[in-house]
């Protein structure tokens, strides 16, 4: 898997995500800690209403971004998202009110939605052959899970000697290194369409992507699945701050370490990926992660009424272990699904779409698990394994659905 390190482009390109995930990583635990330092009585709600607002930046961004810029030059793209995120970065502790919380995420994660795809576009380019792609795969979701172990563990250890709000210092010297080892590297140029070929309009352009997902039998098994993982992700996300704070009465770092456990599952399953999927199909795999995260929100009730406060922590950290393992499942192969199934041309919008569409799930299921979860978290977790379990029935019945002819696609 680290053979693909060897690329220097990629090198760097990976060195700039794991810096700048590093960064959100501590972002995330002090955005947390900054909402319930706001409004104490309902951090789950205030935190599932800014991880919403974030969700409508994802969603409705990334395909106009893609269209919008289609035309730049990638590297500049990149550069440009990450000094806007490095500016919204550092506003963030010096806010008062949750609205301006909201204002603030909405900006920062706009400038995610325009990076993100166009990274996840740029790397086909770069590594051609299929075994080096699902190496990239898997260390891209290791970067990802950074975010998650790295950087909790991180903020956990800053937390004995700085204020919560100096954490968002440390996301924006994460978005200037990745912005600094962007500008350093030689990017392969897009495809353009041919001569003779008119340009899209810029409205069907913002639509491609989605319209190529919903065309392509292949490829709609995803949709599903991304309700899945947004359903059980949701609830560790937002939940989490209130089971370690209130429900456990536990202090920050628990929150950090309880955060860690849920990448640390992602994590080990990502680097098991490149293997698992040279003896099982993408389908095999992406549905037995989609059942394992299923049956660990299902079980969570059972944590929260644990008689001790010990007891109760350590199931919940191997129930976020499991709902780790399921979530990298699922998510880690999809680029090699679009990959095989559109052409070269149409990979910004594509994962633009895909980056769209999976954060529209999110966009439902975070104010679900706030709001709801100020009511009850039993409910709520068995509510939320609901969603993720109707999901994967419909996301198997699809595959089904699915012609012979795109099963070599789809790896089924």
């Amino acid at each position: 898997m680290l053979r693909v390190l060897s690329n220097p482009v990629y090198r760097r390109l990976f060195l700039a995500q794991i810096v700048a995930l590093t960064g959100t990583g501590l972002a995330t635990v002090a955005l947390g800690l900054l909402v319930y330092q706001l409004d104490p009585g309902n951090a789950g709600g205030v935190l599932g209403t800014a991880l919403a607002v974030k969700m409508v930046a994802y969603v409705f961004v990334a395909p106009l971004a893609a269209a919008a810029l289609a035309r730049l030059p990638r590297r500049a793209v990149m550069v440009g998202a990450d000094l806007v995120r490095l500016l919204v970065a550092v506003s963030l502790p010096f806010v008062g009110q949750a609205w301006q919380v909201y204002v603030l995420i909405f900006v920062l994660q706009a400038a995610s939605a325009t990076f993100t795809p166009t990274f996840q576009s740029v790397i086909p380019d770069i590594l051609p052959g299929e075994e080096d792609y699902t190496s990239a795969l898997s260390l891209s979701r290791l970067a990802y899970d950074l975010e998650a172990v790295l950087s909790p563990m991180l903020a956990a250890v800053l937390l004995l000697v700085v204020p919560s709000t100096a954490l968002f210092f440390g996301t924006g010297i994460g978005f200037a290194g990745s912005a600094v080892l962007v500008v350093s590297t030689v990017l392969p140029r897009r495809d353009t369409p041919s001569d003779g070929v008119p340009e899209m309009p810029f409205g069907q352009r913002a639509r491609n992507g989605i319209v190529l997902f919903l065309k392509t039998p292949g490829l709609r098994p995803v949709l599903a699945l991304n309700l899945a993982v947004a359903a059980a992700g949701a609830f560790v996300l937002v939940q989490t701050v209130v089971i370690a704070r209130s429900t456990f009465d536990q202090g920050d770092a628990m929150v950090a370490l309880l955060l860690a456990a849920n990448g640390a599952g992602s994590m080990g399953a990502a680097i098991a990926l490149p293997r698992v999927l040279r003896r099982w199909t993408e389908r095999s795999v992406m549905l037995g992660g989609a059942v394992l995260l299923t049956l660990a929100t299902g079980l969570i009730p059972l944590a929260l009424s644990a008689p001790r406060p010990t007891v109760g922590l350590t199931v919940v950290a191997g129930l976020w272990i499991l709902v780790g393992i399921g979530w990298a499942a699922v998510e880690t192969p999809v680029g090699r699904l679009i990959r095989r199934g559109v052409a070269s041309r149409d990979l910004a919008a594509a994962f633009a779409a895909q980056f769209s569409l999976s954060h529209a799930c999110w966009l439902v299921t975070y104010p679900v698990a706030g709001w709801l979860g100020g009511i009850s978290l039993t409910v709520t977790a068995l509510a939320l394994a609901g969603v993720a379990g109707c999901a994967t029935l419909l996301s198997a019945w699809l595959w089904q659905r699915t012609p012979v002819s795109e099963h070599g696609m789809v790896g089924s």
